[in-house]
């Protein structure tokens, strides 16, 4: 797996303050994508055992509230490999702490409906999960003023509430600013 950025001290992609990541490789190609140089898969740097510690020691600070996965797409299959040791881990080290994921799969028909049975990672790794920005970006539904997402069609899931209930569960945001905060 290659990564092409990783973003300290983030408030962006998801509440607190966030590392990201964003990963390369992206089979999606959304229309003006914010980062188009992500979609292949070899763009940016190897993702060693060595950036793996660096991700984690950078996340014991205590003004971290999580980590949040972007691209490219976290859950191509290659990613997922790639990303579960890291998630794995930081759940381990940090149970308080969350993992935000944006992808531009939708989560009830293709990680659900294909990737859970289809893709060895998917079902550990969406059980680290805690809330997936799931959808493409399309953007004739470009919406600025959305918390942490760019267009109306993205949903933001409560994935331990979905998986829980078996049904898609909405994130609340439970009081959270609207004011700079958007995926776009």
């Amino acid at each position: 797996m290659n990564y092409c950025e990783i973003k300290e001290y983030d408030i962006a992609n998801g509440p607190g303050i966030r590392l990201c990541l964003f990963v390369s490789g992206c089979s999606h190609h959304c229309k003006n994508c914010f980062q188009p140089q992500t979609w292949d898969p070899n763009y940016g740097k190897e993702f060693t055992s060595e950036v793996m510690e660096n991700i984690l020691e950078l996340l014991s600070d205590d003004s971290y509230q999580g980590i949040t996965l972007l691209g490219g797409e976290p859950l191509e299959p290659y990613n997922q490999a790639g990303l579960l040791p890291l998630i794995r881990e930081f759940k381990r080290r940090y149970p308080g702490k969350d993992v935000w994921c944006f992808t531009g799969y939708l989560y009830d028909e293709d990680v659900l409906g294909k990737m859970l049975d289809n893709i060895p990672e998917t079902r550990e790794l969406l059980s680290l999960i805690d809330v997936l920005v799931d959808g493409e970006f399309k953007e004739e539904l470009k919406d600025i003023t959305l918390l942490f997402k760019g267009s109306s069609n993205q949903r933001t899931i409560d994935v331990k509430r979905s998986l829980n209930e078996g049904k898609v569960i909405e994130w609340d945001p439970q009081g959270i600013s609207m004011s700079g905060c958007s995926h776009l």
